[in-house]
């Protein structure tokens, strides 16, 4: 059956804001037509079938979107409303290959033909969609406009464009696009709140819903922060006996130890199963990813992908790898070096404060001596900081195809920094100093202190901060509430002055150096894990909170796990392994066991830490992946999808 692309011309009388597009103030009349009339044209002529529609969808130039100025006393003041129509939206799904539950309970890829064998679909049920899934719908569309014969920005000669280029990144690196981000709505934000952290409670976090509203991304790393909160509990409960009755016995630590690392594989394992079920239940563990647009940073010369065979930027790895060992390689290795300089400094520090207290014998000496320790855990902060800036500007530089790719190079960057910048001191301090009385006042002071200024920087600060703006925004705008409209403009304006989320990559960061910190050097500070559990309890509602009250909406990300980050919690798994055998080789107990020959013991520990390290391998590939019952769901969908092809 052929439909027109008239079909989608229809504009709905009861218009839906979705998102927000914040242009410059005094952006040339005919810069504005342009991108709108990019925004709203359609995507071809002429009469297709909705397949074909599929198939030609990226060759033409519009979004074929709704969009309208916000209308205020002042004027629109360059602050557009987007939004699409009901079909739009549906069509767009397809597009991007949204999951969705079928009447029969299977979990499908969303097509417009078969829209009729989706559970809770009705033509009249603007619900089917989520609100999330329509602002996701919005920004593919949104940041798929490249240009095709433009030669530069109307009314901006000096903002080129050419074949392939992004339109939304140049006019954002141009500054004539100030942000766009997605609209909140108030109503179910209210209920998620209520739901999340509105009373304090002992129980599990609203995760469908705070997917529903966040998407799967963010739903994701509050599930996995409960659940990593959830399984440091055991090792804090036996931390708080070993801390209190045995602290200088070190052999009575082997069993901690080994329970230490038993447990960091077990609840890695365990979390690829709970990861399976949770993403199955929301439609993107059968998301095909294969096959993802180029991101909209990537740019190069317009060609054709060989795998799909359509238009899309081109770009040789060659210069891409060149860029990444001549220039990221290098730097990275410099920072490295200025780590290991610093970090040589605030042994310098210690020395002092030693000696000072040495001298003196007082309590004031007695507190100096935590001084080096508090110090140097805020410059690592401030280091991590400031490198984050220039992995990402680096990154950037490399100017990768796919999303995916970028954010595997970004995060490879910060963590071999982050884990040298954070853990080089305790591997110093234990391995070439042999002082393990200053390793357990190191590791309680860097993990405390880091807790304490991540809590501030990222929840505390910022919403003080918000909440002070609002009030102004709210007095200014309530002053000039003349109409019924006016509403929706306040919201608008309160919400473009929020700050913005980066994402879960700092929030993934901190529980990594967590959970290096408890597992790397377990046997020397149990309580380690009580601290974990006590920051983490505060993290979930703090997260919560910001999400709510201080950042813009996050765009959706549809996520089927939590992507590299997996790896690296298995990679400081096994270093844990090594270290903990390590210092319990180094303890005075064992080594008065073996009084003559230190190779034995040498021998005896790469004996013992070879085979907790198979014991860990061996328990990784007993426990599946999947649940049985997933695993059974995804083999039938693969067969029935072999046997319509089959059929064709």
């Amino acid at each position: 059956m052929a439909e027109s692309w008239s079909f989608l011309d229809t504009v709905e009388c009861n218009f839906r804001p979705l998102v927000v597009i914040e242009l410059a103030k005094g952006t040339k009349e005919e810069t504005i037509e342009w991108f709108t009339k990019r925004i709203v044209d359609k995507k071809g002529d002429g009469d297709v079938t909705l397949i074909y529609f599929l198939l030609i969808l990226p060759f033409f130039k519009g979004a074929q979107l709704l969009i309208k100025p916000l209308v205020t006393e002042n004027g629109h003041e360059n602050i557009y409303l987007v939004g699409a129509s009901h079909l739009r939206l549906l069509l767009g799904a397809e597009t991007v290959g949204l999951v969705k539950e079928c009447n029969d309970n299977s979990m499908r890829t969303f097509t417009y033909s078969s829209r009729k064998t989706f559970k809770d679909f009705a033509d009249d049920n603007h619900n089917f969609l989520t609100m999330a899934e329509c602002q996701y719908i919005i920004k593919h569309e949104l940041e798929n406009l490249r240009a095709k014969n433009e030669k530069m920005i109307p009314g901006y000669p000096q903002a080129k464009l050419y074949p392939g280029k992004s339109i939304v990144r140049r006019l954002l690196t141009s500054g004539i696009l100030i942000q766009i981000f997605p609209l909140h709505d108030r109503e179910e934000l209210k209920k998620l709140r209520h739901s999340w952290y509105g009373r304090v409670k002992v129980g599990y976090q609203p995760l469908d819903d705070i997917r529903c509203y966040f998407g799967e991304t963010i739903a994701l790393y509050f599930g996995f922060l409960e659940y990593f909160t959830f399984a440091l509990i055991p090792m804090a409960v036996i931390g708080i006996p070993y801390y209190v009755f045995a602290w200088e016995d070190y052999d009575k630590y082997v069993m901690f130890a080994t329970f230490n690392l038993l447990w960091s594989t077990v609840i890695l394992e365990v979390w690829k199963r709970i990861c399976a079920i949770l993403t199955y239940r929301w439609g993107t563990l059968l998301m095909k990813r294969q096959f993802e647009e180029p991101r909209s940073g990537f740019h190069g010369v317009l060609g054709i992908n060989p795998v799909t065979g359509r238009e899309e930027p081109v770009y040789s790895s060659l210069k891409r790898q060149l860029r990444i060992y001549l220039v990221s390689l290098p730097f990275v290795c410099l920072c490295l070096y200025f780590s290991l300089y610093v970090m040589m400094i605030y042994f310098d520090l210690e020395q002092w404060a030693l000696d000072y207290h040495k001298e003196n014998e007082s309590n004031f000496s007695s507190l100096m001596l935590y001084v080096p320790s508090i110090i140097y855990a805020v410059v690592i902060e401030i280091m991590n900081r400031i490198y984050r800036y220039a992995a990402e500007f680096l990154t950037s530089w490399e100017n990768h195809r796919l999303e995916s790719s970028y954010q595997n190079h970004l995060i490879l960057k910060v963590l071999v920094f982050n884990f040298l910048n954070c853990f080089a001191s305790l591997f110093y301090i234990a391995f070439i100093l042999f002082d393990m009385k200053l390793l357990r006042q190191s590791l309680a002071t860097l993990l405390i202190t880091s807790q304490i200024l991540n809590q501030f920087a990222e929840s505390l600060l910022p919403y003080w901060l918000q909440k002070r703006h609002n009030k102004r925004m709210k007095k200014r705008v309530c002053a000039q509430k003349t109409d019924s409209d006016l509403s929706l403009a306040e919201q608008v304006n309160m919400e473009k002055e929020m700050g913005t989320y980066l994402g879960t990559f700092d929030d993934y960061l901190e529980l990594f150096l967590q959970f290096g910190y408890v597992s790397l050097f377990s046997c020397v500070y149990p309580l380690a894990a009580v601290f974990a559990v006590l920051n983490n309890i505060t993290e979930i509602y703090s997260d919560a909170l910001k999400m709510c009250r201080v950042y813009k909406r996050p765009f959706a990300e549809p996520t089927a796990n939590i992507g590299v980050w997996q790896l690296a919690f298995e990679t400081m798994s096994v270093i844990s392994v090594v270290t903990n055998c390590m210092l319990i080789g180094m303890s005075p107990q064992v080594d008065a066991l073996f009084p003559d020959s230190k190779i034995d013991l040498v021998l005896t520990v790469a004996l013992v830490e070879h085979l907790l390290l198979a014991i860990k391998f061996i328990m990784a590939f007993v426990i599946p992946d999947k649940p049985r019952d997933i695993q059974m769901k995804l083999a039938r969908l693969e067969f029935e999808s072999l046997e319509a092809l089959k059929q064709q």
